[in-house]
Protein backbone atom coordinates (compact mmCIF):
# COMPACT_ATOMS: atom_id res chain seq x y z
CA UNK A 1 0.00 0.00 0.00
CA UNK A 2 1.33 3.48 -1.16
CA UNK A 3 1.51 5.88 1.83
CA UNK A 4 2.79 9.53 0.19
CA UNK A 5 5.83 11.14 2.36
CA UNK A 6 4.63 14.71 3.32
CA UNK A 7 7.43 16.37 1.18
CA UNK A 8 5.43 14.39 -1.60
CA UNK A 9 2.16 16.26 -1.01
CA UNK A 10 0.80 18.91 -3.23
CA UNK A 11 0.68 21.55 -0.52
CA UNK A 12 4.13 21.34 0.43
CA UNK A 13 5.01 21.51 -3.89
CA UNK A 14 2.38 24.31 -4.62
CA UNK A 15 4.01 26.02 -1.26
CA UNK A 16 7.56 25.38 -3.14
CA UNK A 17 5.57 26.90 -6.82
CA UNK A 18 4.65 29.89 -5.24
CA UNK A 19 8.14 31.04 -4.85
CA UNK A 20 8.60 31.20 -8.49
CA UNK A 21 9.79 34.42 -8.59
CA UNK A 22 12.27 34.17 -6.57
CA UNK A 23 14.10 31.45 -8.68
CA UNK A 24 15.67 29.00 -6.36
CA UNK A 25 12.60 27.74 -4.92
CA UNK A 26 11.53 26.15 -8.83
CA UNK A 27 14.23 23.60 -8.69
CA UNK A 28 13.62 21.70 -5.92
CA UNK A 29 9.54 21.96 -6.83
CA UNK A 30 10.55 20.10 -9.78
CA UNK A 31 12.66 17.58 -8.42
CA UNK A 32 9.67 16.56 -5.63
CA UNK A 33 7.33 16.35 -8.82
CA UNK A 34 9.92 13.66 -10.70
CA UNK A 35 10.29 12.21 -7.36
CA UNK A 36 6.59 12.04 -6.59
CA UNK A 37 6.13 10.14 -10.30
CA UNK A 38 8.41 8.01 -9.62
CA UNK A 39 6.62 6.66 -5.84
CA UNK A 40 3.48 6.40 -8.43
CA UNK A 41 4.79 4.36 -10.93
CA UNK A 42 7.00 2.09 -8.56
CA UNK A 43 3.39 1.63 -6.69
CA UNK A 44 1.92 1.07 -9.39
CA UNK A 45 4.06 -1.68 -10.90
CA UNK A 46 3.80 -3.15 -7.43
CA UNK A 47 0.03 -3.22 -7.85
CA UNK A 48 0.30 -4.85 -11.28
CA UNK A 49 3.17 -7.13 -10.13
CA UNK A 50 1.24 -8.25 -7.05
CA UNK A 51 -1.99 -8.80 -8.87
CA UNK A 52 -4.05 -5.97 -7.30
CA UNK A 53 -5.79 -4.88 -10.42
CA UNK A 54 -7.75 -8.49 -10.35
CA UNK A 55 -8.75 -7.48 -6.49
CA UNK A 56 -10.32 -4.33 -7.56
CA UNK A 57 -12.98 -6.67 -9.52
CA UNK A 58 -13.88 -8.25 -6.12
CA UNK A 59 -15.43 -6.10 -4.20
CA UNK A 60 -18.28 -7.18 -4.98
CA UNK A 61 -17.18 -10.66 -3.86
CA UNK A 62 -16.11 -9.32 -0.69
CA UNK A 63 -19.55 -8.03 -0.24
CA UNK A 64 -20.78 -11.24 -0.52
CA UNK A 65 -18.70 -12.61 1.51
CA UNK A 66 -19.40 -9.87 3.69
CA UNK A 67 -23.03 -10.78 3.61
CA UNK A 68 -22.31 -14.53 4.22
CA UNK A 69 -19.72 -13.58 6.87
CA UNK A 70 -23.26 -11.84 8.58
CA UNK A 71 -25.12 -14.47 8.01
CA UNK A 72 -22.61 -17.32 9.40
CA UNK A 73 -22.29 -15.12 12.69
CA UNK A 74 -26.19 -15.23 12.83
CA UNK A 75 -25.87 -19.08 12.09
CA UNK A 76 -22.91 -19.73 14.64
CA UNK A 77 -24.82 -17.83 17.41
CA UNK A 78 -28.12 -19.62 16.60
CA UNK A 79 -25.98 -23.07 16.70
CA UNK A 80 -24.53 -21.47 20.25
CA UNK A 81 -27.66 -21.16 21.74
CA UNK A 82 -28.64 -24.81 20.53
CA UNK A 83 -25.12 -26.29 21.90
CA UNK A 84 -26.34 -24.68 25.35
CA UNK A 85 -29.70 -26.45 25.15
CA UNK A 86 -28.07 -29.51 24.17
CA UNK A 87 -25.28 -29.11 26.09
CA UNK A 88 -25.34 -32.99 28.33
CA UNK A 89 -25.43 -34.75 24.54
CA UNK A 90 -21.68 -35.06 23.77
CA UNK A 91 -22.12 -35.80 20.04
CA UNK A 92 -22.70 -32.41 20.56
CA UNK A 93 -19.63 -31.03 21.86
CA UNK A 94 -18.03 -32.50 18.49
CA UNK A 95 -20.52 -30.73 16.32
CA UNK A 96 -19.46 -27.60 18.06
CA UNK A 97 -16.23 -27.85 18.02
CA UNK A 98 -15.91 -28.20 14.18
CA UNK A 99 -18.50 -25.37 13.83
CA UNK A 100 -16.06 -22.84 16.04
CA UNK A 101 -13.11 -23.72 13.82
CA UNK A 102 -15.21 -23.31 10.66
CA UNK A 103 -16.46 -19.42 12.39
CA UNK A 104 -12.37 -19.16 13.21
CA UNK A 105 -11.55 -19.70 9.61
CA UNK A 106 -13.91 -17.50 8.33
CA UNK A 107 -12.86 -14.46 11.06
CA UNK A 108 -9.62 -14.81 9.55
CA UNK A 109 -10.63 -15.14 5.71
CA UNK A 110 -12.86 -11.96 6.52
CA UNK A 111 -9.64 -10.16 8.23
CA UNK A 112 -7.35 -11.01 5.41
CA UNK A 113 -10.01 -9.60 2.69
CA UNK A 114 -10.62 -6.45 4.85
CA UNK A 115 -6.89 -5.95 4.74
CA UNK A 116 -6.56 -6.63 0.83
CA UNK A 117 -10.25 -4.12 0.24
CA UNK A 118 -8.29 -1.51 2.55
CA UNK A 119 -5.19 -1.78 -0.29
CA UNK A 120 -7.35 -1.45 -2.97
CA UNK A 121 -8.89 1.90 -1.80
CA UNK A 122 -5.61 3.40 -1.12
CA UNK A 123 -4.80 2.40 -4.91
CA UNK A 124 -8.06 3.77 -6.01
CA UNK A 125 -6.65 6.79 -4.52
CA UNK A 126 -3.49 6.58 -5.64
CA UNK A 127 -4.90 6.59 -9.50
CA UNK A 128 -6.56 9.56 -8.76
CA UNK A 129 -3.64 11.58 -7.29
CA UNK A 130 -1.38 9.78 -10.24
CA UNK A 131 -4.34 11.64 -12.75
CA UNK A 132 -4.25 15.00 -10.51
CA UNK A 133 -0.57 15.33 -10.40
CA UNK A 134 -0.35 14.51 -14.41
CA UNK A 135 -2.39 17.38 -14.96
CA UNK A 136 -0.43 19.30 -12.63
CA UNK A 137 2.64 18.19 -14.39
CA UNK A 138 1.44 19.14 -17.88
CA UNK A 139 0.44 22.66 -16.06
CA UNK A 140 3.75 23.37 -14.73
CA UNK A 141 5.95 21.78 -17.83
CA UNK A 142 5.02 25.12 -19.57
CA UNK A 143 6.31 26.96 -16.54
CA UNK A 144 9.52 25.31 -15.98
CA UNK A 145 10.18 26.10 -19.81
CA UNK A 146 9.85 29.32 -19.29
CA UNK A 147 11.51 30.00 -15.86
CA UNK A 148 14.52 27.68 -17.55
CA UNK A 149 14.66 30.14 -20.32
CA UNK A 150 15.03 32.90 -18.27
CA UNK A 151 17.60 31.05 -15.85
CA UNK A 152 19.87 30.44 -19.02
CA UNK A 153 19.55 34.24 -19.95
CA UNK A 154 20.67 35.50 -16.41
CA UNK A 155 23.23 32.77 -15.84
CA UNK A 156 24.72 34.25 -19.09
CA UNK A 157 24.89 37.47 -17.14
CA UNK A 158 25.84 35.99 -14.26
CA UNK A 159 29.00 34.20 -15.95
CA UNK A 160 29.99 37.73 -17.24
CA UNK A 161 29.71 39.39 -14.22
CA UNK A 162 31.64 36.84 -12.32
CA UNK A 163 34.63 36.31 -15.17
CA UNK A 164 35.22 40.54 -14.88
CA UNK A 165 35.09 40.35 -10.96
CA UNK A 166 37.41 37.52 -11.36
CA UNK A 167 39.91 39.81 -13.58
CA UNK A 168 39.40 42.58 -11.43
CA UNK A 169 39.91 40.40 -7.96
CA UNK A 170 43.69 39.37 -10.14
CA UNK A 171 44.26 43.06 -10.52
CA UNK A 172 43.67 42.27 -14.53
CA UNK A 173 41.00 45.58 -15.12
CA UNK A 174 41.71 47.86 -18.04
CA UNK A 175 43.64 51.39 -16.92
CA UNK A 176 41.67 54.34 -17.72
CA UNK A 177 44.59 56.88 -17.47
CA UNK A 178 47.63 54.66 -18.53
CA UNK A 179 50.06 57.78 -17.29
CA UNK A 180 53.65 57.59 -17.53
CA UNK A 181 54.31 58.54 -14.02
CA UNK A 182 52.73 58.96 -10.34
CA UNK A 183 53.54 62.90 -11.30
CA UNK A 184 51.22 62.63 -13.92
CA UNK A 185 48.70 61.18 -12.22
CA UNK A 186 48.89 63.47 -9.25
CA UNK A 187 48.66 66.41 -11.87
CA UNK A 188 45.07 65.15 -13.01
CA UNK A 189 44.09 64.33 -9.85
CA UNK A 190 44.26 68.06 -8.81
CA UNK A 191 43.01 68.96 -12.07
CA UNK A 192 39.63 66.82 -11.27
CA UNK A 193 39.19 68.21 -7.50
CA UNK A 194 39.88 71.91 -9.17
CA UNK A 195 37.09 71.38 -10.97
CA UNK A 196 34.60 69.49 -8.14
CA UNK A 197 35.33 72.94 -6.36
CA UNK A 198 34.85 75.08 -9.42
CA UNK A 199 31.22 73.06 -9.71
CA UNK A 200 30.46 73.44 -6.31
CA UNK A 201 31.60 77.66 -6.06
CA UNK A 202 29.15 77.82 -9.09
CA UNK A 203 26.72 76.48 -7.70
CA UNK A 204 26.78 73.65 -10.47
CA UNK A 205 27.25 70.42 -8.65
CA UNK A 206 23.40 70.02 -8.03
CA UNK A 207 19.85 70.70 -9.55
CA UNK A 208 17.92 72.54 -8.02
CA UNK A 209 15.63 75.63 -7.61
CA UNK A 210 16.08 78.48 -4.91
CA UNK A 211 12.01 79.75 -5.23
CA UNK A 212 11.26 78.10 -2.42
CA UNK A 213 8.80 79.81 0.31
CA UNK A 214 8.70 78.78 4.26
CA UNK A 215 5.01 79.87 5.25
CA UNK A 216 5.10 82.88 3.13
CA UNK A 217 8.67 84.11 3.83
CA UNK A 218 10.83 83.30 0.31
CA UNK A 219 14.24 84.69 2.42
CA UNK A 220 13.48 81.53 4.82
CA UNK A 221 12.98 79.27 1.97
CA UNK A 222 15.86 80.12 0.15
CA UNK A 223 17.89 79.53 3.07
CA UNK A 224 16.47 76.40 3.26
CA UNK A 225 17.20 75.34 -0.12
CA UNK A 226 20.92 76.71 0.30
CA UNK A 227 21.61 74.97 3.25
CA UNK A 228 20.23 71.27 1.67
CA UNK A 229 22.94 71.64 -1.36
CA UNK A 230 25.50 72.40 1.48
CA UNK A 231 24.62 69.23 3.59
CA UNK A 232 23.85 67.54 0.13
CA UNK A 233 27.02 67.71 -1.34
CA UNK A 234 28.58 67.38 2.67
CA UNK A 235 27.21 64.57 2.64
CA UNK A 236 28.09 62.90 -1.13
CA UNK A 237 32.06 63.94 -0.46
CA UNK A 238 32.30 62.47 2.60
CA UNK A 239 30.90 59.24 1.56
CA UNK A 240 33.12 59.32 -1.70
CA UNK A 241 35.84 60.20 0.22
CA UNK A 242 35.53 57.08 2.64
CA UNK A 243 34.97 55.18 -0.36
CA UNK A 244 37.84 56.14 -2.77
CA UNK A 245 40.35 56.45 0.18
CA UNK A 246 39.48 52.59 0.99
CA UNK A 247 39.73 51.55 -2.82
CA UNK A 248 42.16 48.19 -3.59
CA UNK A 249 42.64 46.42 -6.65
CA UNK A 250 39.63 43.63 -5.52
CA UNK A 251 37.14 46.61 -4.37
CA UNK A 252 37.27 48.52 -6.93
CA UNK A 253 34.12 47.64 -9.12
CA UNK A 254 31.90 47.61 -5.99
CA UNK A 255 33.69 50.80 -4.85
CA UNK A 256 32.02 52.47 -8.24
CA UNK A 257 28.70 50.75 -7.57
CA UNK A 258 28.93 52.49 -4.07
CA UNK A 259 29.25 55.84 -5.42
CA UNK A 260 26.45 55.45 -7.91
CA UNK A 261 24.28 54.19 -4.75
CA UNK A 262 25.03 56.76 -2.50
CA UNK A 263 24.01 59.50 -5.35
CA UNK A 264 20.63 57.68 -5.60
CA UNK A 265 19.59 57.50 -2.18
CA UNK A 266 20.66 60.83 -1.52
CA UNK A 267 18.98 62.28 -4.64
CA UNK A 268 15.89 60.13 -3.11
CA UNK A 269 16.26 61.87 0.09
CA UNK A 270 16.67 65.72 -1.14
CA UNK A 271 13.45 64.88 -4.22
CA UNK A 272 10.99 67.00 -1.96
CA UNK A 273 12.61 70.05 -1.99
CA UNK A 274 14.14 69.73 -5.68
CA UNK A 275 17.27 69.43 -5.15
CA UNK A 276 19.79 66.67 -6.85
CA UNK A 277 23.22 65.86 -7.46
CA UNK A 278 24.56 66.74 -10.92
CA UNK A 279 25.46 63.82 -13.21
CA UNK A 280 28.16 66.13 -14.29
CA UNK A 281 29.52 65.71 -10.66
CA UNK A 282 29.16 62.12 -9.66
CA UNK A 283 31.45 61.22 -12.86
CA UNK A 284 34.03 63.70 -11.95
CA UNK A 285 33.83 61.61 -8.30
CA UNK A 286 34.04 58.30 -10.45
CA UNK A 287 36.81 59.84 -12.46
CA UNK A 288 39.10 60.11 -9.18
CA UNK A 289 38.02 56.51 -7.76
CA UNK A 290 39.91 55.47 -10.85
CA UNK A 291 42.69 58.10 -10.63
CA UNK A 292 43.43 57.52 -7.25
CA UNK A 293 43.69 53.81 -7.74
CA UNK A 294 46.14 53.74 -10.72
CA UNK A 295 47.94 56.73 -8.64
CA UNK A 296 48.36 54.19 -5.87
CA UNK A 297 49.47 51.39 -7.95
CA UNK A 298 51.79 53.47 -9.72
CA UNK A 299 53.33 54.60 -6.76
CA UNK A 300 53.16 50.93 -6.10
CA UNK A 301 55.23 50.34 -8.91
CA UNK A 302 57.60 53.14 -8.99
CA UNK A 303 58.69 51.85 -5.36
CA UNK A 304 59.65 48.56 -6.43
CA UNK A 305 61.71 49.81 -9.56
CA UNK A 306 63.27 52.08 -6.92
CA UNK A 307 64.11 48.93 -5.12
CA UNK A 308 65.17 47.01 -8.15
CA UNK A 309 67.22 49.39 -9.00
CA UNK A 310 68.63 50.20 -5.32
CA UNK A 311 69.22 46.38 -5.34
CA UNK A 312 71.35 46.76 -8.57
CA UNK A 313 73.74 49.85 -7.52
CA UNK A 314 74.36 47.58 -4.93
CA UNK A 315 75.09 44.53 -6.80
CA UNK A 316 77.09 47.12 -8.65
CA UNK A 317 79.26 48.27 -6.11
CA UNK A 318 80.26 45.14 -5.03
CA UNK A 319 81.34 43.87 -8.13
CA UNK A 320 83.08 47.06 -9.15
CA UNK A 321 84.49 46.83 -5.54
CA UNK A 322 85.93 43.18 -6.13
CA UNK A 323 87.23 44.49 -9.29
CA UNK A 324 89.51 47.26 -7.62
CA UNK A 325 90.23 44.63 -5.10
CA UNK A 326 91.33 41.78 -7.95
CA UNK A 327 93.24 44.96 -9.90
CA UNK A 328 94.74 45.67 -6.77
CA UNK A 329 96.33 42.03 -6.24
CA UNK A 330 96.76 41.43 -9.63
CA UNK A 331 99.28 44.67 -9.83
CA UNK A 332 101.09 43.45 -6.73
CA UNK A 333 101.54 40.24 -7.92
CA UNK A 334 102.48 41.27 -11.44
CA UNK A 335 105.05 43.96 -9.26
CA UNK A 336 106.15 41.13 -6.91
CA UNK A 337 106.52 38.41 -9.93
CA UNK A 338 108.44 40.89 -11.85
CA UNK A 339 110.77 41.76 -8.85
CA UNK A 340 111.53 38.32 -8.43
CA UNK A 341 112.41 37.52 -12.20
CA UNK A 342 114.46 40.81 -11.95
CA UNK A 343 116.35 39.54 -9.05
CA UNK A 344 116.99 36.02 -10.53
CA UNK A 345 118.59 37.09 -13.39
CA UNK A 346 120.84 39.32 -11.61
CA UNK A 347 121.96 36.48 -9.89
CA UNK A 348 122.59 34.50 -13.07
CA UNK A 349 125.24 36.95 -13.94
CA UNK A 350 126.74 36.12 -10.42
CA UNK A 351 126.77 32.63 -9.46
CA UNK A 352 128.39 29.59 -11.08
CA UNK A 353 127.59 27.17 -13.75
CA UNK A 354 126.58 24.51 -11.23
CA UNK A 355 123.84 26.64 -9.66
CA UNK A 356 122.82 28.27 -12.83
CA UNK A 357 120.61 25.10 -13.61
CA UNK A 358 118.38 25.21 -10.75
CA UNK A 359 118.21 29.43 -10.95
CA UNK A 360 116.52 28.60 -14.44
CA UNK A 361 114.47 26.84 -13.42
CA UNK A 362 113.19 28.94 -10.84
CA UNK A 363 113.44 31.84 -13.72
CA UNK A 364 111.04 29.83 -15.57
CA UNK A 365 108.32 28.83 -13.13
CA UNK A 366 108.39 32.61 -11.83
CA UNK A 367 107.97 33.73 -15.81
CA UNK A 368 104.96 31.16 -16.14
CA UNK A 369 103.52 32.52 -12.59
CA UNK A 370 104.04 36.31 -14.39
CA UNK A 371 102.78 35.04 -17.89
CA UNK A 372 99.68 34.26 -15.93
CA UNK A 373 99.22 36.92 -13.44
CA UNK A 374 99.22 39.66 -16.52
CA UNK A 375 96.47 37.75 -18.05
CA UNK A 376 94.26 37.72 -15.01
CA UNK A 377 94.97 41.04 -15.23
CA UNK A 378 94.00 41.90 -18.39
CA UNK A 379 90.94 40.22 -17.77
CA UNK A 380 90.10 42.70 -14.81
CA UNK A 381 91.24 45.02 -16.59
CA UNK A 382 88.15 44.35 -19.18
CA UNK A 383 86.02 43.60 -16.59
CA UNK A 384 87.09 47.08 -15.32
CA UNK A 385 86.65 48.70 -18.66
CA UNK A 386 83.81 47.04 -20.22
CA UNK A 387 80.79 47.54 -17.28
CA UNK A 388 78.53 45.18 -19.19
CA UNK A 389 80.74 42.18 -19.30
CA UNK A 390 79.28 39.82 -16.87
CA UNK A 391 78.00 36.75 -15.82
CA UNK A 392 74.22 35.30 -16.56
CA UNK A 393 73.31 32.31 -14.47
CA UNK A 394 70.46 29.47 -14.29
CA UNK A 395 69.41 28.26 -10.95
CA UNK A 396 66.82 26.59 -9.77
CA UNK A 397 64.86 25.07 -6.15
CA UNK A 398 63.08 22.61 -6.73
CA UNK A 399 62.30 22.28 -3.39
CA UNK A 400 60.76 25.89 -2.76
CA UNK A 401 59.59 26.06 -6.29
CA UNK A 402 59.04 22.91 -7.75
CA UNK A 403 60.19 21.41 -10.65
CA UNK A 404 61.22 22.98 -14.77
CA UNK A 405 61.02 26.61 -12.88
CA UNK A 406 64.28 28.77 -12.94
CA UNK A 407 65.61 32.09 -12.38
CA UNK A 408 67.63 33.74 -15.27
CA UNK A 409 69.95 36.35 -13.67
CA UNK A 410 72.52 38.49 -14.27
CA UNK A 411 76.08 39.56 -12.05
CA UNK A 412 78.95 41.30 -12.33
CA UNK A 413 81.08 39.88 -9.62
CA UNK A 414 84.17 38.32 -10.09
CA UNK A 415 82.91 35.28 -8.21
CA UNK A 416 79.19 35.15 -9.54
CA UNK A 417 78.80 31.87 -6.88
CA UNK A 418 78.79 34.68 -4.13
CA UNK A 419 75.38 36.01 -5.43
CA UNK A 420 73.50 32.60 -6.18
CA UNK A 421 74.60 31.88 -2.34
CA UNK A 422 73.52 35.53 -1.14
CA UNK A 423 70.21 34.59 -3.38
CA UNK A 424 69.48 31.35 -1.57
CA UNK A 425 69.95 32.83 2.15
CA UNK A 426 67.13 32.44 4.38
CA UNK A 427 64.51 33.48 2.44
CA UNK A 428 64.32 30.14 0.98
CA UNK A 429 64.17 26.57 2.25
CA UNK A 430 66.55 25.52 0.31
CA UNK A 431 70.07 26.57 -1.56
CA UNK A 432 70.01 27.25 -5.25
CA UNK A 433 71.20 24.64 -7.60
CA UNK A 434 73.64 25.99 -10.39
CA UNK A 435 72.40 24.55 -14.15
CA UNK A 436 74.67 27.36 -15.89
CA UNK A 437 76.96 30.02 -15.69
CA UNK A 438 77.77 32.03 -18.84
CA UNK A 439 80.40 34.61 -19.18
CA UNK A 440 79.46 37.28 -21.90
CA UNK A 441 81.08 40.37 -23.00
CA UNK A 442 77.63 42.17 -22.88
CA UNK A 443 75.84 39.94 -20.05
CA UNK A 444 72.70 42.43 -19.70
CA UNK A 445 71.80 41.81 -23.46
CA UNK A 446 72.38 38.31 -23.21
CA UNK A 447 69.73 38.36 -19.62
CA UNK A 448 67.25 40.25 -21.86
CA UNK A 449 67.35 37.96 -24.81
CA UNK A 450 66.42 35.13 -22.71
CA UNK A 451 64.20 37.00 -20.67
CA UNK A 452 62.10 38.00 -23.82
CA UNK A 453 61.61 34.71 -25.07
CA UNK A 454 60.21 33.09 -22.50
CA UNK A 455 57.88 36.09 -21.30
CA UNK A 456 54.86 33.77 -21.74
CA UNK A 457 56.39 31.59 -19.51
CA UNK A 458 56.78 33.72 -16.72
CA UNK A 459 55.59 32.62 -13.18
CA UNK A 460 54.52 36.32 -12.37
CA UNK A 461 53.32 37.63 -14.69
CA UNK A 462 52.58 41.02 -12.86
CA UNK A 463 55.93 42.10 -11.94
CA UNK A 464 58.12 42.12 -14.37
CA UNK A 465 61.11 42.30 -12.41
CA UNK A 466 60.38 38.85 -11.04
CA UNK A 467 63.16 36.43 -13.08
CA UNK A 468 61.16 33.04 -12.48
CA UNK A 469 60.36 31.18 -15.91
CA UNK A 470 58.01 27.95 -15.65
CA UNK A 471 59.96 26.08 -18.96
CA UNK A 472 62.46 23.52 -20.13
CA UNK A 473 65.83 23.42 -19.30
CA UNK A 474 66.63 22.40 -22.80
CA UNK A 475 64.70 25.48 -24.31
CA UNK A 476 66.62 27.82 -22.02
CA UNK A 477 69.62 26.21 -23.92
CA UNK A 478 68.93 26.60 -27.37
CA UNK A 479 67.89 30.11 -27.07
CA UNK A 480 71.53 30.36 -25.18
CA UNK A 481 73.46 28.96 -28.17
CA UNK A 482 71.74 31.50 -30.68
CA UNK A 483 72.56 34.19 -28.53
CA UNK A 484 75.84 33.24 -27.51
CA UNK A 485 78.49 32.30 -29.58
CA UNK A 486 80.50 30.16 -26.92
CA UNK A 487 79.84 26.79 -25.90
CA UNK A 488 78.38 26.30 -22.36
CA UNK A 489 77.86 23.18 -20.51
CA UNK A 490 74.39 22.96 -18.92
CA UNK A 491 73.64 20.99 -15.66
CA UNK A 492 70.60 18.82 -16.30
CA UNK A 493 69.83 17.14 -13.05
CA UNK A 494 69.53 19.67 -9.61
CA UNK A 495 71.14 18.14 -6.90
CA UNK A 496 69.27 19.50 -4.36
CA UNK A 497 70.77 18.24 -1.72
CA UNK A 498 69.46 19.42 1.16
CA UNK A 499 65.65 18.98 -0.29
CA UNK A 500 65.95 15.37 -0.79
CA UNK A 501 68.22 14.51 2.27
CA UNK A 502 64.63 16.18 3.95
CA UNK A 503 62.17 14.44 2.03
CA UNK A 504 64.18 11.10 3.10
CA UNK A 505 64.19 12.06 6.71
CA UNK A 506 60.23 12.92 6.43
CA UNK A 507 60.05 9.01 4.90
CA UNK A 508 61.50 7.58 7.56
CA UNK A 509 59.48 9.29 10.55
CA UNK A 510 56.37 8.40 8.71
CA UNK A 511 57.59 4.93 8.60
CA UNK A 512 58.50 5.15 12.22
CA UNK A 513 55.22 6.58 13.35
Amino acid sequence: MYKEKWYHSSWFIGLLFAGWFLILPLVPAIILIIQRNKELKKAQRYWEDNEFDKIANIKDELKRLTDEIQLLTSTKEKITSELEEFKPLTDLNITKIQIRETISNLEKEKENLVNKLDDITSLVDISESKQRITNEIDDLSTKKQEIVNEIMKLQENVIELKEELLMQSFGFFESKYNFESSEAYQVKLNEIRKEQKQLVKDKRATDHSLDWTIGSDTKKGREFILDTIKLTIRAFNNECDNVILKVKFNNLEASEKRINKVYEDLNKLTDMQNVSITKQYLNLKIAELYLKYEYEQKKQEEKEEQLAIKEQMREEAKALKELEKAKEKVEKEEKHFEQAIETLKQQLTETNENKQAKLLAKLKELEAQLEETKKNKEDVLFRVQHTRAGYVYIISNIGSFGENVFKIGMTRRLEPMDRVKELGDASVPFTFDVHGMIFSEDAPSLENALHKAFADKKVNKVNERKEFFKVELDEIEDVVKKNHNKTVAFTKLAEAEEFRKSLQLQKELQSLS
